[in-house]
């Protein structure tokens, strides 16, 4: 079955081009002497946003006509897909909308408002969120930006693949972080376009996995959310999944279940070797990494996807460590 075609990746690359610029892609000797492979590091945590959902947010709003610009836009997000989306909207001067759950760290709250856009807390899950936002598109004619489950979003997280592409070609293998899947389905798409034989690896937190465990099942399933230091890979896939369930089932090679303590692990390694600060869900791939012993000589990429993070969090990992 054809979910993508390799055309609307494409076109979203010159679409967001205003918006997005390349992101650099960087040499790790620590981890690269840590595992024996040659592991280089994707920087979509650059964005002005502080995350890859840039990509996505910018192709959605900027493919939508004038009449539903002037209406505004919606969203449903744990925060960065938010804050991306109102970032396109501040820029573009149309209403924003962005509904979280009461799980959203304050970092996020604070950068949502600060890009003027209109918060509501509704709940303590993003499905909840989103139940939200199908109310504002009833009531207000608003159009609702998915964070994942969209061809657009997709097709603009795709372009990250098209990047990796010039920049390491390299590549062997290229580490995910896994959510409700768009960044996977994008990259994976275009990686396997172009090379079948890349190895997709997915890497997600142990608790409240949905993705992992709707795979499991063979369906989308719904999973209590719960306290995680990647809170940015917490969320459902929508009951009605139309495209990055299927994908990640038919691109993603193997899928990676990571401890908090490993995440921690990822966080502080990256601060303490490349002084970078980024957030917990841009840390399980060093995580996961940092426990793997069978990439030796391989060329590996792994997306550090964001950097929205408390600064508390980042204080109270350095005092423990």
């Amino acid at each position: 079955m054809t979910y993508l075609s390799f055309r609307e990746v494409w076109e979203a690359k010159k679409r967001i081009s205003s918006f997005v610029h390349p992101t650099p892609i960087l040499y790790s000797e620590p981890l690269s002497d840590h595992t024996g492979a040659h592991v280089h590091l994707k920087l979509e945590h650059t964005h002005p946003t502080g995350s890859f959902k840039l990509r996505g947010a910018a192709n959605k709003i900027l493919s939508l006509d004038d009449k539903d610009l002037k209406k505004g836009v919606t969203t449903f997000s744990t925060g960065n897909h938010g804050i991306s989306v109102a970032y396109v909207a501040a820029e573009l001067g149309i209403p924003c909308t962005v509904c979280i759950s009461n799980r959203v760290p304050k970092a996020k709250v604070n950068r949502l408002k600060k890009l003027h856009a209109s918060v509501e807390v509704v709940g303590s899950s993003q499905d909840e969120a989103e139940a939200r936002c199908a109310e504002l598109e009833r009531g207000a004619g608003m159009t609702v930006i998915k964070p994942f489950d969209d061809r657009e979003i997709i097709a603009g997280q795709g372009t990250i693949a098209l990047e990796i592409m010039e920049q390491c070609p390299e590549v062997d293998e290229v580490i995910i972080p896994l959510s409700g899947g768009g960044l996977l389905s994008g990259i994976a798409f275009v990686m396997k376009s172009i090379e079948p034989s890349i190895h997709i690896t997915g890497v997600t937190m142990k608790k409240g996995a949905v993705m992992q465990e709707s795979l499991a099942k063979g369906k989308a399933v719904i999973l209590e959310e719960s306290y995680t230091l990647a809170d940015s890979l917490l969320g459902g896939i929508g009951t009605e999944n139309r495209y990055t369930f299927p994908m990640t089932q038919a691109y993603m090679d193997k899928g990676v279940l990571v401890e908090e303590s490993q995440i921690e692990e990822g966080l502080i390694f990256t601060l303490e070797h490349h002084k970078m600060v980024v957030e917990g869900a841009a840390a399980t791939g060093i995580g996961h990494l940092l426990h793997c012993n069978d990439l030796k000589g391989k060329h590996v990429v792994v997306v550090l996807s964001g950097n929205n993070i408390d600064h508390d969090v980042v204080l109270n990992l350095l005092a423990k460590s």
